[in-house]
């Protein structure tokens, strides 16, 4: 059965279409995401807990950042469409969110970071609870390792499907996409000491910064991608008058 699935999944066109999304959805997670950056913040607002409740609390905020990304994929167009928000429009905002996002990272890291740190300290009292999970999902996971931005650009992406192309394959090229990034932030999050002795402050800020160039593209070709799809609906109201 599954090496049906398989030749099916090949012959039907669908391999292309799930690379071809899983390409573009992969950058945009990863940027906006920026495991390295991120890892640094949580190594200091997770400082003073055992090495066991830091690798356990990494598990458990990646599992729940996938499981918010799953959603916004999967589920996100279809809640903004049911209440009236076209996909154009929703690609026209999320391209915005995007672009404007990468490109206060390009200007200035340094506040980026100062914000994510405030998101993920909550003044200290949060994480620094007595039972570490409670920590997991609020801040860490939400809005810290996945915020506003990343469920925009996840949103986008889900509802980012060309006409023709199978539906299934695109969202599984995206899903793909983001097992991946999660890996990384899992990796990045278990492994935080370690990186912030071997990148430092500046080496992480140069990735940042790479990341954000490739993240403004992305929100770029997502903000056209709407105006195409706006254009394209004009024109077919004017042809049929």
């Amino acid at each position: 059965m599954v090496s049906h699935f398989s030749v099916s999944f090949l012959t039907q066109g669908a391999l292309p279409v799930a690379t071809t999304s899983f390409l573009l959805a992969f950058p945009a997670l990863f940027s906006i995401v920026n495991p390295l950056g991120a890892s640094l913040i949580f190594a200091q607002v997770t400082g003073g807990r055992s090495r066991r409740e830091i690798l356990a609390l990494a598990k458990l905020v990646a599992f729940y950042s996938f499981m918010l990304m799953l959603v916004s994929i999967w589920l996100g167009g279809k809640v903004l469409v049911f209440f009236g928000v076209t996909v154009s429009a929703l690609r026209v905002a999320g391209g915005l969110v995007v672009a404007i996002r990468a490109w206060n990272l390009l200007q200035s890291p340094e506040t980026m970071e100062a914000q994510k740190q405030k998101q993920a300290s909550q003044g200290g009292k949060t994480v620094m609870a007595p039972n570490w999970s409670d920590a997991a999902f609020f801040p860490l996971a939400m809005p810290f390792t996945v915020g506003p931005g990343t469920i925009a650009v996840a949103i986008a992406l889900g509802s980012g499907c060309p006409p023709g192309d199978s539906f299934l394959a695109y969202e599984m090229g995206i899903t793909v996409a983001a097992v991946c990034v999660v890996l990384i932030v899992w990796a990045a999050y278990s492994g935080s000491e370690k990186l912030v002795s071997l990148l430092g402050i500046t080496g992480t800020r140069i990735v940042s910064r790479m990341a954000a160039l490739v993240l403004l593209c992305i929100g770029v070709q997502i903000l056209a991608a709407g105006v195409q799809g706006f254009a394209i609906d004009i024109w077919k109201h004017m042809k049929a008058a």
